[in-house]
């Protein structure tokens, strides 16, 4: 996998290239994002543009990403996930735990509405329960 990072505005855009499977991938980019939340970044973009798929150790990373990302003040917003990965995300129930973008440009909108908007994934309504359990996968922005 090839890893990019990159900033437009005041985002950090990782980009992620190639198929995300077990490896020293993990551990690498949760040592990123940690080193961009540790210089300040409030504003962070997966991009999964080019990753045609994913197994348990990107699940991990993501899992980690958020509670990094989450612990520093910051918001995350993934984004360009083809049919295959948001399926694997949708079939263990992370979906709900994230914000999706259809692309860069839409999550580089949603990151820069107010707070709270950004931080809310798709499919709840500010303020209800995280623990319920959505029924559709929400729509993209």
């Amino acid at each position: 996998m090839r890893i990019a990072v990159r900033f437009k505005a005041d985002a950090a855009i990782v980009s992620l290239s190639g198929k995300f499977l077990a490896g020293s991938d993990g551990p690498y980019l949760r040592q990123k994002v940690k080193d961009l939340m540790d210089a300040g970044t409030k504003k962070l973009i997966v991009d999964f543009e080019d990753v045609p798929y994913i197994d348990s150790t990107g699940l991990g990373f993501l899992a980690g990403a958020r509670v990094t990302v989450q612990n520093s003040g910051a918001r995350m917003v993934l984004a360009n996930l083809n049919a295959h990965v948001r399926r694997i995300l949708n079939d263990v129930n992370l979906t709900q735990f994230f914000a999706i973008a259809a692309g860069e440009a839409a999550a580089l909108t949603l990151l820069n509405q107010p707070a709270g908007v950004a931080d809310e994934p798709p499919g709840f309504a500010k303020g209800e329960p995280r623990a319920k359990k959505r029924t559709a996968s929400g729509p993209e922005v």
